[in-house]
């Protein structure tokens, strides 16, 4: 199969690299200055063993040529960028007639878990992915994956539910990849737990590392009630360790940890928009609908959209003011 991966940022762009150097066929989706250093040097993806540079195909959007056939579209932008992708891809044209919509999988190796309905308005064929991999885009043309000894734990299956053979051939390519790639008919179950996870990005993005435990702690305490009350199957953190075992642990790269996750490399680079809404608020969303308060995840999304207006740094939100925004 050949692969297009639709955002060659951290995830995106540990992921082709690392399936073109098991000789995968990949072409790169980027933008503005990091589509322009991917074509002037590679992407480079730095890790805990060494670096690696990929010169591989990149575009801003689909080519004036229709896409083979054996293609899978792998769509790593985040959330708030899903709609623009699907919109972009939708309608490429296929060789042999049909559409990217009609005939080609679609996978959405992506926080949250709004995308895969979306996805699904417009692609036939939508395959979930969990991502457990822990990388960091802050440079045109470098990604720094800090994932050891395998770079990342990716789950996959079908959507709403599911596996089949595509999962099984897209699973065995990233494991020769590297990856750890189960394929589980289960799969929005495992994302549903990551994104409890992800509820602590917002809070990671607007106060660092210093971030007090009760703040931690209700921030879960919320998504874990609000699936409760909505009768989502969740995966437990006890679960999630054991999966990953030994299996996706973190190292340090060049002596320098992960800086931070996703939406603290958002308000790091300046990009105008976070995921927040699509995981903070995918929790007030199902707390609305289903009458559980959530005032801890609300006033995350309020003060990292306030830190994106008026251009706080990651890190540098002050703590008194977000505790007033919860009272």
């Amino acid at each position: 199969m050949r692969y297009v991966i639709i955002g060659a940022g951290a995830v995106g762009g540990t992921i082709g690299v690392r399936l073109a150097q098991a000789d995968r066929d990949v072409t790169l989706v980027a933008r503005g200055a990091h589509l322009d250093a991917i074509r002037a040097r590679g992407l480079t993806v730095r890790q805990p063993d060494g670096e690696a540079t990929a010169r591989l195909a990149a575009l801003d959007r689909p080519g004036d040529e229709p896409l083979p056939a054996d293609t899978v579209l792998i769509l790593t932008v985040k959330s708030q960028d899903t709609a623009g992708a699907l919109a972009a891809w939708v309608d490429a044209p296929v060789v042999g007639g049909g559409t990217a919509g009609e005939r080609l999988p679609l996978v959405t190796a992506q926080n949250g878990v709004a995308n895969e309905r979306a996805a699904l308005r417009l692609f036939a064929d939508v395959h979930p992915v969990c991502v457990w991999l822990p990388a960091t885009h802050l440079d045109p043309g470098v990604v720094v994956a800090n994932g050891y000894p395998h770079p990342g734990m990716l789950h996959i299956g079908r959507y709403p539910g599911g596996a089949d053979d595509t999962d099984r051939a897209i699973a065995a390519d990233l494991t020769a990849a590297g990856f750890v790639a189960p394929v589980r008919t289960d799969v929005l179950r495992w994302k549903y737990g990551k994104l409890l996870s992800n509820l602590g990005n917002g809070l990671q993005a607007l106060l660092g590392r210093d971030i007090p435990d009760a703040l931690v702690e209700r921030v879960r305490a919320e998504g874990v009630a609000a699936l409760a009350a909505a009768g989502i199957a969740h995966t437990s953190p006890e679960e999630e360790k054991a999966e990953r075992g030994d299996l996706v642990g973190q190292r340090p790269v060049d002596d320098e940890a992960r800086s931070g996750g996703s939406t603290w490399q958002s308000l790091a680079r300046g990009t105008g928009s976070t995921e927040v809404d699509h995981l903070n608020g995918e929790i007030a969303l199902l707390g609305r609908l289903h009458g559980v308060p959530t005032p801890v995840n609300v006033a995350v999304q309020r003060a990292v959209r306030r830190a994106v207006r008026e251009r706080i740094g990651a890190g540098a939100f002050p703590l008194a003011e977000l505790q007033k925004m919860i009272a």
